[in-house]
């Protein structure tokens, strides 16, 4: 479904928030549901329109909180960023040649519904993955596991077609292990809509009410002492953020996602209410172009919209510092960060019009951006309308096409689409390039970009494991971008929530953009 964006809906955002929460909550007020009353309950309300709880089909990082509930993995990110074994004992072992990996199990895991955790469900879930005929959404970024051995019940070993790091950083977002035999016992639709059992996490699938929440119940079988420290977890969908912040203030829910930027440092201070904010690795925020369509079809165009956007004015007067601008696919406060490059490629409206004169497309063009109707991650709609008019000035008429997520994603792996925003997660340098940008990804045909120097530094950093040695190729990566600027980068979202005070406790933010409800403790 398409619809006419509205740009007075900022407008009418703000005085609802500026007019208190009562006005915008009452026509909430006499739902059956109020969860956040009950002790044991902890209520999460997040944007977006969740579609799946599969693991391996799910792909909107905001609803991984439930399906990261019910499903683990070897290993993980933890909300730092750093990594640490999950089902795994201890982190793998690996072989000088870097395409094997071993890992030892936990041995006091169990399945939901009681059977053991073994090895053999590790191979079964990582085959089910590879095997094309079932079409999962995530096996491209893990194509290159070649085997799963079983090495005992508690040793299981991976070897890979050639050296590929990346792997083990997208476990966490890309997949989950389920039990032996259960695709084949249950079906897709029991994965995408009600995976009871068959899950290792703290949350037993209870229901799901679509357009109005998802509800897990605690797993007292979890090998995790203390775990969960709730009896229920709902995940409310709400997607106007002014509702949501209606919904905490009232007492509905407990924590929310994607706070008003503009409001956030002043609901954070409110005395019933806690904030916190970090900036992520892996929350890029970017416009995929189709490289082979006009205008982008000319790489001086590419160029000159790249110079054209005002980053620092979008992060500062539209997200509230709750944006890190990057120019180039890494944050300021990366390790990976090529300052030099990101330089080159930031705004400058004297060089974007440079660009713009060499072009093909010197007087003027028109192209159309789809963007999400619901937020994801963050709002981009705000954006969308300044970088609208910042590429005004130098000829470029974006049209704006306002669309369900859904539909942008679908259009984005068809390939059926100009240019679209787009927005990742996982902290890790590459996530986002391979995604858009190498060939049989996800996202590839939204860019058909024909990069093979970009793709041959690639190579060299998924084989180097020493960060220092990575860091120069990844340098050298991002001046190969520079030089073609197959993507538009905008920035990196901040991960940023909000809470009632005390409830839940001591909690922490996740660098990685997706709430942790593993450790709610409330």
């Amino acid at each position: 479904m398409t619809q006419k964006f509205d740009p007075r809906r900022r407008a009418i955002l703000k005085a609802a928030i500026a007019g208190g929460a009562g006005a915008a909550i009452s026509p909430f007020l006499g739902s059956p549901l109020s969860f956040a009353q009950s002790g044991g309950t902890v209520t999460l309300a997040i944007p977006g329109v969740p579609v799946t709880l599969d693991p391996v089909n799910q792909i909107s990082h905001d609803w991984m909180v439930t399906s990261q509930a019910i499903f683990e993995n070897l290993i993980e990110f933890d909300v730092d960023g750093e990594y640490k074994p999950q089902l795994a004992a201890a982190m793998p072992a690996l072989s000088d040649d870097k395409r094997t990996y071993t890992f030892e199990l936990r041995d006091d895991v169990v399945f939901q519904n009681g059977e053991p955790f073994t090895a053999e469900d590790v191979k079964y879930s990582f085959d089910w993955l590879l095997d094309p005929d079932n079409k999962a959404m995530r096996r491209p970024v893990f194509a290159r596991i070649q085997e799963v051995n079983i090495l005992s019940p508690t040793k299981v070993e991976f070897r890979l077609s050639e050296p590929y790091g990346p792997w083990l950083a997208f476990m966490t977002k890309c997949m989950g292990i389920f039990q032996k035999g259960s695709r084949e016992a249950n079906g897709p639709d029991f994965f995408r809509t009600a995976p009871v059992g068959v899950g290792t996490g703290p949350g037993i699938f209870e229901e799901w009410r679509p357009n109005e929440y998802i509800s897990l119940v605690r797993n007292d079988k979890y090998y995790r002492d203390g775990l969960p420290a709730w009896d229920r977890l709902v995940v409310r969908q709400i997607n106007e953020e002014s509702t949501r912040v209606a919904y905490l203030m009232s007492g509905q829910v407990d924590l929310i996602s994607a706070p008003p930027p503009k409001d956030f440092d002043r609901l954070s201070a409110m005395p019933m209410l806690e904030g916190a904010k970090r900036p992520t690795l892996g929350g890029w925020f970017a416009m995929n172009i189709d490289n082979t369509k006009a205008p982008f079809d000319d790489p001086n165009v590419r160029r000159a919209v790249s110079c054209a956007i005002d980053r620092e004015s979008i992060a500062t007067n539209v997200y509230y510092d709750l944006l890190s601008p990057a120019a180039l696919p890494a944050p300021k406060d990366a390790w990976w960060y090529n300052a030099d490059a990101d330089a080159a490629a930031s705004y400058d409206i004297e060089r974007a019009q440079e660009f713009m004169a060499k072009s093909k497309y010197a007087d003027g063009a028109t192209f159309s951006l789809m963007v999400p109707s619901e937020p994801y991650l963050l709002d981009v709609r705000d954006a969308a309308l300044v970088i609208q008019s910042q590429l005004a000035e130098i000829g470029l008429t974006m049209n704006l096409e306002v669309v369900e997520f859904q539909v942008m994603i679908q259009n984005a792996i068809k390939g059926t689409a100009n240019t679209m925003f787009v927005n990742m997660s996982p902290g890790e340098p590459t996530y986002h390039l391979q995604n858009s940008l190498t060939p049989g990804q996800i996202l590839s045909k939204s860019v058909k970009y024909d990069g093979p120097d970009m793709v041959a530094l690639l190579k060299q950093g998924f084989a180097e494991p020493d960060q220092e040695k990575q860091k120069e190729i990844y340098l050298k990566l991002q001046d190969v971008l520079l030089r073609d600027m197959p993507l538009i980068w905008i920035g990196f979202v901040y991960a940023a929530n909000i809470w009632r005070k005390g409830k839940p406790k001591d909690f922490t933010v996740n660098q990685g953009l997706t709430i942790v409800a593993n450790e709610i403790v409330i």
